[in-house]
């Protein structure tokens, strides 16, 4: 959210993702990172993999039906292949297979979207014997469920790792190391706004967080108290857990 002053937490499931995509490119494995919206899946990734393959990350991403076609030139312009993608279905897996020869991460965003055919194509370039390829899978609703169901594709998948909400003492814990607003906060107005709007959803966090940097500057208050924070999460759609 561009939210100044925001650190990068050390939260469990972060730690976790970094071992299990660590796991998966020295393995040169499929892997499944899920979870709801807003838990922190597509951050936690894509930090570890800021941290273990800058240079060998390539991302994809539907927000429909792709076709294995649309699979084909989202590959194509993401390993960046030079010229015009070729018109012949032959000719263009020999190029992309070419290509998985070198080390590669394919970040497959999203993945509830894929088609049982689009999994079935990534299964058959993971499987190419001269194949250099990770892949890890990020999702929120029906993810899981989507892998699970492909039983050629889903015993192939070396690890999975469900992203939930924080609990109230990792809340504790991270939020004050999150950002300097909340450093000096009482415990107790930080459990109080997780209980009643943020819920462990990180994303909820910096929302709130944002809005109470503007409503403290147009108040000119210098720290959080209970009449802000409310004001500050009355601006979310709901106080309601998921």
């Amino acid at each position: 959210m561009r939210l100044p002053g925001a650190q990068i937490v050390s939260t469990r499931a972060l730690l976790t993702a970094r071992e299990n995509v660590r796991a998966a490119i020295e393995a040169k494995a499929m892997i499944c990172i899920y979870g709801q919206a807003g838990h922190g899946k597509s951050f936690a990734v894509n930090a570890s993999l800021r941290e273990l393959a800058p240079k060998l990350t390539r991302r994809i991403q539907f927000r429909a039906r792709p076709s294995t076609r649309d699979l084909r030139h989202e590959l194509f312009h993401a390993l960046g292949l030079p010229g015009r993608p070729p018109s012949h279905a032959i000719e263009f897996d020999r190029m992309l297979r070419t290509a998985l020869q070198e080390s590669w991460v394919l970040v497959c965003d999203e993945a509830q979207w894929l088609s049982k055919l689009c999994f079935e194509y990534l299964r058959y370039l993971r499987d190419d014997t001269d194949s250099d390829l990770t892949i890890v899978f990020t999702g929120g609703n029906g993810c899981f469920e989507m892998l699970q169901s492909e039983p050629m594709l889903e015993s192939r998948v070396y690890s999975w790792q469900e992203i939930g909400r924080m609990s109230l003492e990792e809340v504790l814990d991270v939020i004050p190391a999150f950002h300097p607003l909340w450093a000096e906060a009482e415990a107790d107005l930080i459990a109080l706004c997780d209980q009643e709007a943020a819920h462990g959803n990180f994303r909820a966090w910096a929302k709130i967080t944002h809005h109470l940097i503007t409503g403290m500057r147009e108040s000119g208050r210098k720290q959080v108290d209970e009449e802000l924070l409310r004001w500050a999460y009355s601006k979310l759609s709901t106080r309601q857990a998921a």
